[in-house]
């Protein structure tokens, strides 16, 4: 027999793929007696998942009327990008003065290892894995629970927005390549133990991306709602 708890984790962590993914079309009411036969779930580890990813920003509910996927907008893009700037400044700020001399090492030898197929993978979702995973290195080394738990949380709220990037990005070459610098630069500054200048390349890494939200937005809904047209 399913214990309540593990039930509960099973369809909380379907119904939040789906809404990182957008399977739940932005501003879209939940119709929770279909997600409860797709899901094979009752109404009662249904709702706790449900409540749970309101409280994550994934979802939302509105008083008489139900929850509802998450809005897709320019301004809501702009939020969570300003969100990222602040929280992983301070990750790779505090990664620089806490982190241990061979995790830093570290750090430098995983970008390195990782360079050659980040500069020429034509795989969106690979590339995205890789950003993700250099990103949650950072939090970790920073040794702060709570920061981690934020930057996996801005990661998932944004990953259909970056994904369309990513796609759109492939065959110049030049952006990957960009990027890959930059993830140097930072693990550099990192490395050197020199905190505000560690914030400062990470800043400034983020906010050039959080300046292209009306385009990522426009790309992601022709994506939503024309998934054949090329997004480039």
């Amino acid at each position: 027999m399913t214990k309540p708890d593990s039930n509960v984790s099973r369809v909380y962590a379907a119904l939040r793929r789906m809404a990182a993914d957008f399977e739940l079309k932005p501003d879209e009411r939940i119709n929770e007696s279909a997600l409860s036969l797709q899901l094979g779930a009752s109404r009662t580890p249904l709702r706790e998942a449900l409540n749970r990813l309101v409280a994550e920003g994934f979802l939302t509910f509105r008083s008489g009327r139900g929850f509802y996927c998450r809005s897709l907008s320019p301004a809501l893009v702009m939020e969570l990008y300003e969100a990222r700037v602040a929280v992983e400044s301070e990750t790779a700020r505090l990664a620089a003065l806490k982190a241990s001399d061979a995790s830093l090492d570290a750090l430098l030898a995983h970008v390195e290892a990782g360079a050659a197929e980040y500069a020429a993978s034509g795989d969106a979702a690979r590339l995205l894995e890789m950003d993700e995973a250099f990103h949650l290195e950072i939090a970790a080394l920073s040794g702060n629970s709570e920061l981690r738990r934020m930057v996996e949380n801005l990661n998932d709220r944004v990953r259909f927005i970056r994904l369309m990037f990513m796609k759109r990005m492939i065959g110049s070459g030049t952006p990957q390549l960009a990027r890959l610098a930059a993830h140097r630069t930072i693990a550099a500054a990192i490395a050197s133990r020199d905190g505000e200048a560690a914030a400062q390349v990470m800043r400034g890494h983020i906010e050039r991306r959080r300046e292209d939200a009306a385009e990522a937005v426009r790309i992601a809904y022709s994506q939503l709602y024309v998934p054949d047209e090329e997004t480039s």
